[in-house]
């Protein structure tokens, strides 16, 4: 297996991290989070003129034929400037969801959300934990043509801003599965706040919300969350790398007795154990990404790939905000900060414990 970026891969990087540095830095990222704007409108539309919000589609869908490694290759450059643009949520999560649909109406959604018209959410957790599918309990009941949904949705990114939003809910043969909502249907109660790491997110209430049935195959949304998962993981990767940077420059820097704090043994072992956990993690992005590049990755390997960036991930932000001191757990510097994107990332979709003792029960 190969395990570089391609030649156009890199250059994607490199455009998009060209603007992320220019136009996304800490400042910056910290007054759109402190306003009152979900997420900044200029980024979502820059995202869309690089083609990204189009690119992991093929060309019949509209797309523009990226793959998965595509969408690692610059997911890690997310993590690394803590972007809160739900693209995850609304390009990894219910875009697939609305393409794999035959319906005329999600087609359209669709098409809106690659072309950076719309944002559709992803309401999927239920506030116990709902790591896999197989943990939705939320009920649709058939209505006529359509489901009517009843309950509550919670940490659904992007939940109170989106335009329609694609629900996880188990119809009445209990297989789960994903219906289309559109905002402002009667019935429809968000509550909105702001994540631990900075985005915007919503609890939803459904009081009998009409809803139309995606009708997707039984494995669909199994292979949309994993797809989702790989991205997700490679932001929490991106992040990692940026702390053993931040970190490593802040030892070599800080003094004490008059000589850097790098130079002292515990400090030393606490930065290379760092960058051991984050050249593990990264490793085992690069393979799962290969393998689900080939058509390869089993559930199991998802599980291996959240488990280890999970776990490896609070680990390096707990050494560097240890290294840091005091002030690493401040509003002020951008290690707390990439802290809680860690720990946001390896909550979602299943936290590192739930993944390790799923792959000792396979």
């Amino acid at each position: 297996m190969d395990f570089n970026f391609t030649e156009e891969q890199q250059m994607l990087r490199d455009s998009i991290g060209k603007y992320l540095e220019k136009n996304y830095d800490f400042d910056t990222r910290q007054k759109l989070v402190r306003s009152e704007a979900p997420w900044s409108q200029e980024a979502w539309q820059q995202f869309a003129d690089f083609g990204l919000l189009a690119l992991p589609f093929s060309e019949e869908q509209g797309g523009l034929g990226g793959s998965i490694s595509d969408c690692v290759a610059f997911a890690e450059l997310f993590g690394k400037h803590l972007v809160i643009e739900p693209y995850t949520s609304a390009v990894m999560l219910s875009a697939p969801a609305l393409a794999a649909s035959a319906n005329p109406v999600a087609q359209d959604w669709f098409a809106k959300v690659i072309g950076g018209e719309a944002v559709v959410a992803f309401a999927f957790e239920e506030g116990h934990s709902t790591p896999s599918p197989a943990h939705v309990a939320m009920p649709a009941v058939a209505d006529g043509a359509d489901y009517a949904l009843s309950g509550e949705k919670r940490l659904v990114v992007a939940g109170a801003e989106a335009h329609a939003l694609v629900v996880a809910a188990r119809s009445q043969d209990r297989a789960p599965a994903l219906f289309l909502v559109e905002a402002g249907a009667a019935g429809l109660q968000p509550r909105a706040y702001r994540t631990i790491d900075g985005r915007s997110a919503a609890d939803i209430r459904f009081d009998q919300v009409k809803a139309i049935a995606l009708d997707l195959p039984a494995k669909a949304l199994d292979d949309i969350i994993a797809r989702a998962v790989i991205v997700q993981c490679a932001e929490a990767v991106g992040a990692m790398g940026a702390l053993c940077t931040i970190t490593a420059e802040y030892a070599m820097t800080r003094k004490q007795f008059g000589v850097p704090i790098a130079t002292f043994q515990a400090v030393a072992h606490r930065l290379a154990d760092m960058k051991i956990a984050y050249s593990k993690a990264r490793a085992s992005l690069l393979y799962t990404t290969a393998l689900a590049q080939g058509g390869a990755a089993t559930p199991r390997d998802i599980a291996i790939l959240k488990a280890q960036t999970g776990k490896l991930g609070r680990a390096i932000g707990e050494a560097a905000i240890q290294t840091h001191g005091g002030v690493g757990t401040t509003d002020e510097l951008n290690v707390s900060h990439y802290h809680k994107r860690l720990i946001a990332c390896d909550a979602m979709f299943g936290d590192h414990a739930y993944h390790f003792r799923k792959i000792g029960e396979g």
